[in-house]
């Protein structure tokens, strides 16, 4: 599942490829990924005629911003955007095309039909599901050592759940949080609140720089994810700990295990991340 370094290398790529065209029309081929409004013909004539002027990022989701509306967009597993010339054949998975004036498309292919799109009109989408309850941003000003003793100084849940929580800080997934534990030296399936003052507080300094570290490299590539220009990431060049069971250790040497924890296979390593509790 992208998160969010991919996302946001997506975003970037997208801006230079699709702000400043305007929506001539939209054709949709998958209705169940059209979450709001619920009228699939409403969706499509609501999108005509607006100019996409900016493309945000709040935690996995992109944010369209059009003249009127706002488009939310979340990926999921396999979802991808891409720009073709309108004479291009359209591949197979494709499910939304959204058609500019410059008789150019950008199209959502998404192979397991997870990805959902709500259209909002601008400024409402904030308040609104799947928006609504999401937590800061990791490279605000609101998301600090503070911030993250608070959230969880008395939660009993695992820290590797409690890290996935959007409503905690958006953006972390599977890969980064295992990454950030290892970075951290804690074990996935410690409990949140037993972490000492000093743990925290470099925790939200390790999840700062990883995601920015995996931004800079243009996310990772696990399976099937590019950018919008078809280029893969290349984090998982670097990375120490997720999908490597039975590897060694980059620190240690010691077999990578491999545990579920919250329903999600995690990936530690014994002795960088020794369970205390």
């Amino acid at each position: 599942m992208p998160e969010l370094p991919e996302v946001e290398t997506v975003r970037r790529t997208l801006i230079d490829l699709v702000v400043g065209k305007t929506i001539s029309s939209v054709i949709v081929s998958w209705e169940n990924i059209i979450k709001q409004p619920k009228d699939i013909e409403e969706f499509q004539l609501l999108l005509q005629g607006q100019p996409v002027e900016n493309i945000h990022r709040r935690g996995k989701f992109l944010l369209f911003q059009l003249k009127d509306f706002t488009l939310v967009s979340h990926l999921r597993m396999e979802g991808k955007y891409r720009v073709f010339p309108a004479d291009e054949p359209v591949a197979a998975h494709t499910h939304v095309r959204f058609l500019f004036d410059d008789d150019t498309e950008l199209r959502y292919q998404d192979v397991r039909k997870f990805g959902t799109m709500h259209l909002f009109v601008k400024g409402e989408e904030q308040f609104q599901p799947p928006l609504a309850k999401l937590g800061p941003e990791p490279f605000s000003d609101e998301f600090n050592a503070d911030y993250l003793k608070m959230k969880i100084g008395q939660s009993n849940r695992k820290i590797k759940v409690v890290l996935l929580d959007q409503e905690l800080v958006v953006g972390l997934g599977n890969i980064y949080v295992d990454e950030v534990l290892f970075r951290a030296g804690i074990h996935p399936e410690t409990i949140a609140s037993a972490l000492k003052p000093k743990q925290i507080k470099e925790l939200a300094r390790i999840i700062t720089e990883t995601l920015q570290e995996a931004v800079d490299l243009g996310g990772s590539t696990i399976r099937s994810y590019v950018n919008s220009q078809g280029k893969i990431g290349t984090f998982q060049e670097i990375i120490k700990v997720y999908g490597r069971k039975g590897l060694e250790c980059v620190k240690c040497g010691q077999p990578i295990e491999k545990i579920t924890v919250g329903g999600r296979g995690t990936s530690y390593c014994p002795i960088c991340q020794p369970k205390k509790n």
